[in-house]
This record gives structure tokens, sequence and C-alpha cells, in this order.
């Protein structure tokens, strides 16, 4: 699938402070960029620095008075959907380096907390079909729900009122599968399919010795979600992490299927 994506941000700033953008996709195996154009309209430089994992690019910037950002792209997305419960167990003691932090607990993801829940409800599973089941379980028991969190709910408090959006689903997918001994990580993703349309938070855990892509809200599959970072939560993968306080003017997110 070929996804165009079109993104406005326009924010004010009463003091000057340092702005951190994740908004342009990331090129990889599995999502060629076939054009992209980031305009930042600034009267300070910007700079671009690797994101998390070398996955992805951030992009700093200042803002002062006005900080105006237009980024667009296609991209086309050659990623198979598969099944999960196809794929097998990864042994912890056999991970990557790399993939061990992904293991534990972080600000957002609470994985120890959920251990006996995950543990008790989910007895006999592993791999893919663990994997699945977790992944069911939030889409069956978490209500999509606008406004019902703000930027500091976590998943455990996700998984107390059974409700939240994009990045409280990915969050509590993340802590069930890292209690479940799977490594897990959250991606800022772009998908034709999001409602009401808007930046997207999607999970990924490493089965079968790769990252698989779970949208636990169901409302992107595997073959049209564009990736743009990831981390451990949502710390790691904001589009915008502003050094101080901004006031938002306008915002638009735009992603268009192509074909």
């Amino acid at each position: 699938m070929r996804l165009s994506i079109d993104v406005l941000l326009d924010y004010g700033f009463a003091a000057p402070a340092d702005v951190l953008l994740q908004i342009e996709v990331a090129a990889s195996w599995d999502q060629r960029l076939e054009s992209q154009s980031l305009v930042i309209h600034s009267d300070n430089p910007i700079r671009a620095v690797p994101g998390d994992g070398g996955i992805g690019q951030r992009c700093w910037a200042r803002g002062e008075g006005r900080l105006v950002a237009e980024y667009r792209a296609v991209v086309a997305i050659n990623r198979p959907r598969v099944r999960l419960d196809g794929y097998g167990a990864t042994p912890v003691r056999d991970l990557p380096g790399p993939v061990v932090s992904y293991l534990l607990p972080s600000r957002y993801c609470e994985s120890d907390r959920l251990e006996n829940f995950v543990g008790q409800t989910f007895t006999g599973l592993t791999g893919g079909a663990m994997a699945a089941a977790l992944a069911d379980w939030v889409r069956e028991n978490i209500a999509y729900e606008m406004g019902a969190s703000d930027p500091r709910t976590g998943a455990m408090e996700t998984f107390a009122e059974r409700r939240g959006v994009c990045r409280d689903f990915a969050h509590l997918l993340v802590a069930m599968a890292r209690a479940a001994e799977i490594p897990a990580r959250c991606v800022s993703a772009y998908s034709p399919g999001v409602q009401p349309p808007d930046f997207h938070a999607v999970a990924e855990l490493w089965l079968d010795g790769a990252w698989r892509l779970i949208d636990a809200t169901d409302m992107g599959g595997c073959g049209d979600i564009a990736r743009v970072c990831v981390g451990r939560d949502a710390t790691d993968i904001a589009f915008m992490t502003v050094f101080g306080a901004a006031e938002m003017h306008r915002q638009r997110v735009t992603v268009t299927a192509l074909d």
C-alpha cells in the first residue's frame, strides 16, 4: 500500500523553548519513502539526530514566538499480514542485547504490576499465541474513548479504567507483553484508518527473531501502518516534546491511501 501523509504543526511560544520533533517516516526494509519534505519556519537553525535504536530521525528546533512545521511524504508499505499465533517463543536468555531493555518496566508501561494477572489469565500460552491472546484481550476489554486519558496516564490506569486512546491501548499491550516475557515497544506511526485523523501509536512485539507490528485499536493493519519512531513508551515516541511551554494554534494530520 502507498500512503500520502500531510502534517501541519503551528505552535506559539510565550518564552523561547527547545523543541524535539519526531514526525518523519522512518526508512526501513518494510516501508520505502518515495518522497518526503520537512519545512520548519523558524529564524533558528534546526538539527537532525537519529531516533531511538537508529530508527527514524528526530529534529531539534527552537520555538521563539511561533514555530510552524510542514511535513509531506509518500511511502510504500511492503509488510505482509501474518498470523501471530504462528510465531514461536524466544527464551529471554537468547534475546539480542538491544532487545533486552524492552522486557523491563518503564514509566508508562508498569509491566511488573501486571505479572500476576497475565500469568493467571493466559496460563499455558507462549510466543505468538500469547501475543495474539493479549492483543485480543485489549481490543475486547478497553473502550476507545477520546478524552478518557491525559499525558500522565499509564498502562495500570488504563487497565483499571477500561478506556483510553491509541497510546493507552499501546501502553497496555506493551506492558502485558513484557509481563509475559515478550519484549515489546511502542511505535509512533501514521495510518489512514485513524479516526479522528491524528498521530497514531501502536505496539511492536519481538516474536520469532523479529519485531511484529500490532495495532490493538484495530484502526490500522500491519500493511497500512507507516512507522515513525520506536521507544519504551510515550516518553520516547512523542511527536513533539517541548522543553518549556507552547500553545497550539493549528494541528493537522492527513493520511490517505493512494492504492
